[in-house]
């Protein structure tokens, strides 16, 4: 039984590397024209980027479940460059709402809801995006987007950097990610760019639509073909989402 456990653990640990820093980072990526993602949130700790999530209404953000440690943040909304405060607003979280299923060794249900301590105006720097309720079609043209590492230990941009990426059939991301992928709440995507380490929480989008949340990939190859990044689908937990909101006060 030990060794058991121990082969689990040894089995995680690349799993969880990735996920020890989850600053949200684009490799091969371009730099988004300023605010064209008003929806886009750069949660911070101590003034200091270390997720992404994206407005979902004027009081919620949707990120992944492990980008919270227990430790309280602040969304950023309406920013580009994080060095500047144009247009951009702070935002205590009032309250955390990790999915109840949500299991760090795994990263199954990887997937929160923040309460903001006040409602956001939304205005041209500042907009919620719609999610996806259906299901997801593979192939799809996507894109990923987020403030970070330009490269596996490399630099950091602090202005928002995007790539675009497509849907991984999802026999071929199992066969990459074995008994870690389930196709009924992820997905994988690859391109030329994509994200990068340290990356969480941050929103995949199809038409205009978040799809998925930015969850883990490879700890030390940056847009693997051979080890995609995997995200939490949205789909599948909208009732979820929407009971949380309307029951949260």
């Amino acid at each position: 039984m030990t060794i058991i456990s121990l082969l689990l653990l040894a089995s995680l640990l690349p799993h969880l590397t990735f996920t020890a820093h989850v600053d949200v980072g684009i490799v091969n990526g371009t730099e988004a024209k300023p605010h064209s993602r008003p929806f886009m949130v750069s949660l911070q700790k101590n003034w200091r980027h270390v997720c992404g999530g994206f407005l979902i209404s004027d009081r919620f953000v949707l990120t992944a479940a492990h980008c919270w440690k227990n430790e309280k943040l602040t969304a950023v909304v309406g920013a580009h460059d994080l060095r500047q405060n144009e247009g951009s607003v702070r935002i205590g979280v009032k309250s955390y709402h990790m999915h109840p299923n949500f299991t760090i060794h795994t990263l199954q249900n990887d997937i929160m809801l923040l309460r903001l301590e006040k409602e956001v105006e939304q205005n041209k720097n500042v907009m919620k995006i719609s999610i996806k309720t259906k299901k997801d079609t593979e192939d799809t043209v996507c894109s990923v987007a987020g403030w970070g590492r330009l490269s596996f230990k490399g630099k950091k941009s602090y202005r928002l950097m995007e790539a675009d990426v497509k849907i991984m059939n999802n026999t071929e991301c199992k066969n990459k990610w074995k008994d870690k992928f389930s196709a009924s709440e992820m997905m994988c995507v690859y391109g030329h760019g994509g994200s990068c380490s340290e990356d969480g929480g941050g929103p995949l989008v199809c038409e205009d639509i978040a799809v998925g949340v930015t969850s883990f990939g490879d700890p030390k190859v940056c847009n693997s073909r051979e080890r995609p990044v995997v995200y939490i689908k949205i789909s599948p937990y909208s009732e979820w989402i929407c009971s949380t909101i309307q029951n949260v006060e």
